[in-house]
């Protein structure tokens, strides 16, 4: 999907995950929050739906200007990732938390999680050299 997308012009990604009985309520409203924010915009949306993980792709409308579009990221995913969060899902499914979901990590886990989290990454390794710069 992601060389077809590219042709397509600008795409805002997101892995994410939802328990696979709300994946069509998710949907269909998430699509709503698409149109509203960036009308025009196609959602591409894939994956492991047995699941419940998702890339929910949102390329940009025809004919748009791609830099205008990508300037939608912080808003789109600050409204997709509380949607997710409504059907107790999570904001990244399969590829962890890198650089790009700091804010998000600390806006939905709560601090001790984050200390746990942190604890255990310790443990596993602590000369952080697995991974290194990324969060989780």
């Amino acid at each position: 999907m992601s060389p077809a997308q590219k042709l397509a012009g600008g795409s805002i990604k997101h892995d994410i995950a939802v328990p696979i009985a709300s994946i069509p309520d998710f949907i269909a409203e998430a699509a709503l929050i698409v149109e509203e924010i960036a009308p025009g915009a196609r959602v591409v949306c894939f994956g492991h739906m047995g699941d419940g993980n998702l890339h929910y792709n949102i390329t940009q409308p025809i004919g748009a200007d791609t830099a205008s579009f990508l300037q939608l990221y912080s808003q789109m995913n600050d409204r997709i990732h509380c949607l997710v969060m409504h059907y107790q899902g999570t904001f990244s499914a399969e590829h962890g938390i890198g650089q790009l979901k700091r804010k998000e990590l600390r806006t939905f886990k709560s601090p001790v999680s984050l200390e746990i989290m942190q604890a255990i990454k310790k443990t596993f390794d602590p000369l952080g050299i697995m991974n290194p710069g990324k969060v989780l």
